[in-house]
């Protein structure tokens, strides 16, 4: 499968991606002056929900049945795998980012609630708009 297909089939997942990876590696503002408690991960959960949401929704909108294994891996490991190597890439890699295992934690977390979302409640909306519109079709005589 090429870039093309990707490109057109998932663009604002690959848009969120880029998003991510950008926010991931600039010098975020000095924010001493205002401390909430567990801002930070409150964020990480939805970032990465926010991209396993948008992931669900444009493969459900392209998909008439979902692929276990497909889901799992490009709706759950890939965004997981791409959050700890962003993690790696901020300790080892940058002097203004440093890796953290919190931040790695809150990231799955956003991902497994958000493919719980994907499953339970997009997947079954779909399914019933298709049926819908496949229901008023007339039958030939």
């Amino acid at each position: 499968i090429s870039m093309i297909y990707y490109l057109k089939t998932y663009p604002l997942t690959l848009t969120i991606v880029a998003v991510i990876c950008y926010l991931s590696f600039f010098t975020p503002p000095d924010t001493s002056g205002v401390e909430i408690p567990y801002m930070d991960k409150l964020v990480h959960i939805c970032m990465y929900g926010g991209l396993c949401l948008v992931i669900w929704f444009e493969y459900l909108q392209q998909h008439k049945t979902i692929s276990s294994k497909r889901m799992l891996v490009g709706g759950i490991l890939s965004p997981a795998m791409m959050s700890g190597c962003i993690e790696l890439l901020q300790e080892y890699c940058t002097e203004n980012r440093g890796g953290d295992w919190a931040d790695l934690i809150a990231n799955i977390i956003g991902i497994i609630s958000a493919a719980a979302i994907g499953y339970y409640i997009l997947r079954p909306i779909f399914n019933k708009r298709r049926n819908a519109g496949y229901s008023h079709e007339r039958p030939t005589q």
